[in-house]
């Protein structure tokens, strides 16, 4: 019973003392297994640098993270960068990659296809309404930039759009490079890069405006910090968080004019 007594006494010594407790949502940009794989080392770190602790929170889907965000359900989020314009709770943006997203438009590599113009009332696949690089910025381009009107589907995955082109489905589909790359060979050489968008800035690590800026601040540090270290860079870089940077709302105003408001979806 002694000795019973003494470990727990060196486990009370020993442990974290954290300071409170807050939710760190993330949006499901994979299933919640690997969602859990990838960021659940991550906030151990974040604990052990800023003293608080972090409980992981996950959706399904794209529509239900939305709802928590809209409503202030999470206290931090990692988020699609377009939320910071449709910011009803005032998230502010602690740290965000330094790399921009851009999306990419692929048609078959053998399609007669040239220019985003020509595909003028064709079906053009696309994984969801609201993927920033995959679907808004490629069609407020379409829209905006070359007044083309196009029939879009939405397929649910990235890996659903490229097949979608390159089993003729599609005249066209909206992805990103590192999507792309990640497909198997048959599927990637059957393909071509027809258009790149503008850029935005990449997805941003935020609280909400009730977490004292200590706290906030604490994580941004953390992260920042984390990404310098042997054992940091490889955690980060599956989110893929590559090259952190601290990130502000200033960042991410130019994407008001980039006619993606009419096309972001509030309610699926």
């Amino acid at each position: 019973m002694k000795n019973l007594f003494a470990l727990l006494f060196l486990w009370l010594l020993t442990a974290p003392a954290f300071a409170d407790t807050y939710t760190f949502g993330v949006v499901p940009q994979f299933e919640q297994r690997k969602t859990f794989a990838i960021w659940s080392p991550i906030l151990a770190e974040l604990e052990k640098r800023t003293g608080q602790r972090f409980e992981l929170v996950t959706t399904a889907t794209i529509p239900a993270f939305e709802k928590l965000f809209n409503d202030g359900k999470v206290d931090f989020a990692y988020m699609n960068p377009y939320y910071m314009v449709e910011n009803v709770q005032g998230y502010l943006p602690l740290v965000r990659d330094d790399k921009p997203i851009v999306g990419i438009l692929v048609v078959r590599r053998d399609s007669p296809y040239q220019t985003p113009a020509d595909l003028e009332g064709k079906e053009v696949a696309f994984p969801s309404p609201n993927a920033i690089g995959a679907s808004l910025l490629i069609r407020a381009d379409l829209a905006r930039q070359f007044h083309v009107n196009i029939v879009p589907r939405y397929v649910k995955s990235h890996s659903s759009v490229y097949l979608h082109v390159a089993q003729g489905l599609t005249a066209g589909g909206g992805g990103v490079v590192k999507t792309l790359e990640e497909q198997k060979p048959e599927v990637k050489d059957a393909l071509r890069v027809l258009y790149t968008t503008r850029s935005i800035p990449s997805h941003p690590v935020s609280a909400h405006p009730r977490i004292p800026k200590k706290v906030r601040e604490a994580v941004r540090e953390a992260l920042l910090a984390l990404a310098s270290t042997p054992e940091g860079k490889p955690l980060l870089a599956e989110v893929p968080m590559t090259r952190p940077v601290a990130a502000y709302a200033k960042d991410y105003e130019p994407m008001r004019g980039y006619g993606m408001d009419d096309l972001f979806v509030r309610e699926q």
